[in-house]
């Protein structure tokens, strides 16, 4: 059996057998299966993946249809156009783990925000989106205008031109997202660099603070699309770390049955992938079988726990799911021949 195509795939059906290996594997083999029955995923993703540029396979997984909606938290949507305007100001810093105190004073006084072992450049970055995106929100202030935080992002992405691209714009899931006009909330988005410009612009009478839908709206306004997505084979979602990038949008499931009283279908598959471990009441390190005590998941949803690091597993899966998006036969074929 040829399998030039599907190199990422084999890789994974060879090699991936047990511990977080096999978990790895069987939640991109549940995924693939529920994609092509018909059924659509939702992910949400939290920590600094855009930082991370998970970009590069996230992006391409958004435009060939594996990907059907979004939770991401304010930095998240942000970074991702910051690595599309200012990628080439980014320093990183491999030996990050071995720096003093005054390491880190010295990349704040040359004007750059230390991500892990990356950094984001002021002026490139945060000050040059400023500029575009201020303006968006005095319009809107004297228009009368109001517009999910996202939808701000969306516009801006689409009007910046290739002049002003430093990333790969094919590598920017933002712009995919929004030219896709992917259903997407970012619950919780004044805990972000631009919620906080955006807070200082209402504080200083500049910009009216209602131009911003809220996290109430985005809930409301997401019972509408969650149907809408979960009509068919249904949807699942697919979790990177926790926090309220997860917790938001998997209540939408509870909140229909319970608050709305109305029919609702079960979120159809889950998986989380988090480095944090099980531990006593913590959401990030919880295990799926609690989330059926509060109705989002039932005994019969497909669910995997990947305890790792997403920017090495989240590449992996949806490199492979792009080679079996490409090619279904084969995908199918090594997949039954490694299954047995």
């Amino acid at each position: 059996m040829s399998t030039a195509n599907l190199p990422v795939l084999e890789l994974v059906l060879r090699n991936y057998k047990n511990f977080n290996a096999r978990a790895t594997r069987d939640a991109l083999l549940a995924y693939w299966r529920h994609i092509e029955s018909g059924g659509k995923m939702f992910w949400s993703v939290a920590g600094a993946m855009s930082s991370a540029q998970l970009g590069i396979t996230l992006a391409p997984a958004i435009r060939a249809g594996l990907i059907h909606g979004m939770s991401v938290t304010g930095a998240n949507l942000e970074e991702s156009l910051f690595r599309l305007v200012a990628h080439h100001g980014y320093k990183d810093f491999p030996d990050y783990r071995y720096f003093t105190k005054q390491h880190d004073t010295k990349i704040l006084e040359d004007r750059m925000r230390r991500v892990t072992d990356t950094s984001i450049p002021e002026d490139e970055a945060f000050r040059a989106v400023e500029k575009f995106i201020v303006p968006m929100w005095t319009e809107a202030t004297a228009n009368g205008d109001r517009y999910f935080w996202h939808e701000y992002f969306y516009s801006l992405v689409q009007k910046v031109g290739p002049e002003q691209y430093e990333g790969k714009p094919e590598e920017c899931w933002l712009l995919a997202a929004a030219k896709a006009n992917l259903p997407i909330v970012v619950p919780g988005y004044e805990d972000s660099t631009f919620g906080n410009i955006f807070a200082s612009h209402v504080k200083l009478g500049e910009c009216n603070a209602s131009i911003a839908k809220s996290g109430i709206e985005y809930m409301a306004a997401f019972y509408d699309q969650y149907k809408e997505l979960s009509s068919g084979e249904g949807i699942g979602f697919f979790q990177i770390g926790g926090g309220i990038a997860g917790d938001f949008p998997i209540c939408v499931v509870p909140s229909i049955k319970y608050d709305l009283q109305e029919p609702v279908k079960p979120w159809a598959y889950f998986c989380q992938i988090s480095d944090s471990t099980t531990s006593y009441g913590s959401y990030s390190g919880a295990t799926p079988n609690e989330k059926i005590t509060w109705d989002k998941l039932t005994e019969e949803t497909p669910m995997f726990v990947v305890e790792s690091d997403a920017t090495i597993v989240v590449p992996l899966i949806l490199s492979a799911l792009l080679e079996c998006k490409q090619h279904p036969a084969e995908a199918n074929a090594l997949i039954a021949a490694h299954t047995k």
